[in-house]
């Protein structure tokens, strides 16, 4: 359906992990041998959280860039990833299965201070759509611009308290799919991985009602690479903090990304990576 990648760590070029990588973003949207369709050209997203400025008060709020274009074909991407410099960031291309192309249909989604992107689908949405956007709450209901199943996934979640209970609220969320989905004759409604951010912490989630998720990976931290690979130039890019969960490895270094498991969540915060239970299939 589509690839997606977050980072989060000492701030970054973006364009190191979206265009300049083995393994990049755009070169996933022209070939992605672990996806479930190999080219991504129904359009990207790209959001991002400034560098921090300690003299501002309260969360930062991401900026977000969305284009029907092709990800490898769109040279203001280029421009924006080698121009900004951010410590946690999103990028996302497309492959539509079903709702239009078009530019409110791309992601990430963004809701004050939050980003949220999934690769995957739930089943069947047009028998449910109906019953999970009324359960939106309507003070949010009139936000949602696009046609997606993800964009309301998210402004589910938000409904059912994501700013108190990421974890929690993307569970509720994914229950409700999932409920809605067996009441209405599909056997597997909820299929793919989501990422989430407040700015500050990242959740990556890989989950499906089948047990038989997307591909989801995160780095090992960058210290241990640096050990296993000193002759590898291009680790001078990335701080000692720098955290990446992607749909594929982006490289083919053994041991520099490891397998998200099914059913979990990955955290990634200031303290590191860690990972826990997401539902019981």
């Amino acid at each position: 359906m589509c690839r997606w990648l977050a980072y989060t760590g000492e701030p970054l070029r973006p364009a190191a992990l979206i265009l300049d990588a083995q393994h990049s973003v755009v070169a996933m949207a022209q070939n992605s041998p672990l996806g479930a369709e190999t080219v991504n050209g129904d359009g990207f997203g790209f959001g991002w959280y400034p560098v921090a400025d300690a003299d501002a008060a309260g969360p930062r709020h991401p900026s977000v860039f969305r284009s029907i274009e092709p990800a490898w074909n769109d040279q203001n991407l280029r421009e924006i990833s080698r121009a900004v410099v951010s410590p946690l960031f999103f990028a996302h291309v497309r492959a539509a299965a079903g709702p239009p192309i078009q530019q409110t249909n791309c992601h990430p989604f963004r809701h004050d201070n939050w980003l949220f992107m999934h690769n995957g689908a739930i089943s069947q949405f047009g028998l449910i759509k109906r019953e999970l956007a009324l359960a939106v709450d309507p003070s949010l209901y009139s936000l949602m611009q696009g046609t997606t199943d993800t964009e309301v996934l998210f402004h589910l979640a938000l409904t059912l308290g994501l700013a108190d209970d990421p974890i929690g609220a993307v569970g509720a969320a994914v229950r409700r799919v999932e409920e809605a989905g067996h009441a209405a004759g599909v056997q597997f409604p909820m299929q793919g991985t989501l990422a989430v951010s407040d700015g500050e912490t990242l959740w990556a989630f890989r989950y499906s009602s089948q047990g038989r998720s997307r591909s989801l990976f995160h780095s090992a931290d960058v210290p241990t690479i640096r050990a296993m690979y000193p002759d590898a130039d291009r680790l001078s890019l990335f701080g000692d903090h720098a955290q990446v969960v992607v749909s594929e490895p982006l490289n083919d270094l053994p041991g520099v990304f490891l397998e998200v498991p099914e059913s979990t969540v990955a955290v990634l915060d200031p303290e590191g990576y860690h990972h826990e239970a997401f539902l019981d299939a």
